[in-house]
């Protein structure tokens, strides 16, 4: 089952357990995967499900639902100040490897790119690539990108983090070692990672004042694309080392 190709589909696709493929879909299906007619593949729509198809053309008929159990116990969303050229990009696909459920892309002081509709559009299917290829049951939402101080109003999450890489804070593991057996299924974790030159002074306390706990990643300053996938890399392997209820 491993082995099979995956593709997300909309659930508008979905009449009478048969998939109406489009025309990008049957094209990727028959001339890049090579697929013939009888071959299966699996399908997923991106907000857990999955199915097993088989490829009949224009459509393909849905055999069984599967089960897959391929994502993080407890939501995190990444607040990540957006780095220069195209550097999100990579942010994006990583991050949605390894397990994350939103990314919040925000503008502080020293963001220097602007991004366009176009951008959110491209991040979010890099984001549905990465999901078929890690074989998620959820393609990560991609929020529009915001000012980091309206970012810091929405948030919900119980815990919060941002990452700074100057002063004494507790390192990111050590913070979430010492809640992990305070957080559930149904909790929401989240972390913001800075911009190139780091967050400002003021911005650190206006996060401080939303809530969100100082933490570090270690003794070396990272790149504005290294520090959310190392974040994130931190918190699920502390999170996956730990029995939920």
């Amino acid at each position: 089952m491993s082995q099979l190709q995956r593709i997300a589909i909309a659930l508008s696709q979905l009449q009478q357990e048969q998939i109406f493929l489009t025309p990008q879909q049957q094209h990727y299906l028959e001339r890049v995967l090579r697929l013939r007619k009888g071959d299966r593949f699996i399908a997923m729509d991106g907000q857990g499900k999955w199915w097993l198809a088989e490829f009949a053309g224009e459509k393909a008929q849905i055999l069984e639902s599967l089960t897959v159990q391929t994502e993080l116990p407890v939501s995190i969303t990444l607040m990540v100040a957006l780095p220069k050229g195209n550097g999100f990009d990579d942010v994006v696909r990583i991050c949605t490897e390894l397990g994350v459920a939103f990314i919040a892309p925000v503008m502080s002081d020293r963001t220097l790119l602007n991004p366009s509709p176009q951008k959110l559009e491209r991040w979010l299917r890099i984001a549905q690539e990465a999901a078929e290829q890690s074989e998620r049951s959820f393609v990560p939402t991609i929020l529009e990108p915001v000012s980091f101080s309206t970012s810091l109003a929405t948030g919900t999450a119980t815990h919060r983090y941002i990452c700074e890489a100057r002063g004494s804070y507790p390192h990111l593991r050590e913070a979430i070692n010492q809640v992990s057996t305070q957080v559930s299924t149904t909790s929401e974790i989240i972390i913001a990672t800075g911009p190139e030159g780091g967050w400002t002074q003021k911005e650190v306390e206006y996060a401080i004042d939303a809530g969100f706990q100082p933490v570090s990643l270690g003794r070396r300053i990272l790149r504005a694309v290294t520090a959310p996938i190392v974040a994130l890399s931190i918190v699920a392997a502390e999170l996956e080392s730990v029995t939920f209820n």
